[in-house]
């Protein structure tokens, strides 16, 4: 199914590339949505070299958003109570929900979250909740019959006003953005990290300690995304 999403949408991403290249300002912030979203950034990128590599994401603060609140309703807490919830990885599947940085307000101050979940926290965070979140989207079309688009739109809003706007302090987010080469990811792949914004753009948070499943599951999706690539360019 992704392979044929990437088969369909390629060209479509190397004509957007290749127009921003030709007509957009340089300074233009361009979010990708449509599926393979990762890969599909990577290829309009790649055709659009007169604009910065910095001023491409694709989304994943949805992924994000359905994580934290599965969280919230976990710990039986607004979804607002919930930050620092991250998505690694690609827009699929594969993705890597971690929640073990994450924190929630309880009795008036930021506990971390295994803490909240006390004995629970292994078990759930590297079963159910991993499970639960790279499958909502299939889950979404099941029940539903249609893609969650309203929910979609919500977190289109969220990830342009952060990257715009800036994020909160102590806060970060999840953007999917060309790899620098951070945790050991392969450079040159599109690849949702931890980021904070200020002044309209990106640092990718440096120096996270990340539980071992985590570790585990990055390579997986790393992987993922490195066969898109050759798909979609040939090298």
């Amino acid at each position: 199914m992704r392979k044929e999403l990437l088969s369909k949408n390629k060209d479509i991403f190397v004509a957007a590339g290749k127009a921003l290249d030709q007509y957009a300002k340089k300074e233009c912030k361009v979010l990708v949505v449509a599926n393979p979203a990762n890969t599909n950034c990577l290829v309009c990128a790649m055709n659009a070299p007169s604009i910065p590599r910095e001023n491409f994401s694709a989304l994943t603060r949805l992924d994000m958003n359905r994580a934290r609140s599965m969280i919230a309703a976990k710990l039986s807490k607004n979804v607002g109570q919930v930050k620092n919830v991250v998505i690694w990885g690609n827009h699929s599947s594969t993705q890597v929900p971690d929640a073990f940085i994450a924190t929630v307000e309880s009795e008036g101050k930021e506990v971390s979250v295994s803490s909240a979940l006390e004995a629970d926290a292994e078990t759930f965070l590297t079963t159910e909740f991993f499970k639960s979140v790279q499958g909502r989207g299939a889950a979404v079309i099941e029940k539903r019959g249609l893609s969650s688009a309203l929910s979609a739109a919500n977190a289109i809003k969220d990830h342009i006003r952060d990257w715009v706007l800036g994020t909160s302090e102590e806060e970060l987010v999840s953007m999917a953005v060309i790899s620098d080469g951070s945790y050991g990811v392969a450079k040159d792949i599109v690849f949702s990290f931890p980021v904070t914004c200020r002044g309209g753009k990106y640092s990718i948070v440096q120096g996270l300690t990340l539980h071992s499943r985590v570790k585990e599951a990055i390579k997986v999706t790393e992987k993922e995304l490195l066969e898109e690539k050759e798909e979609a360019l040939g090298h």
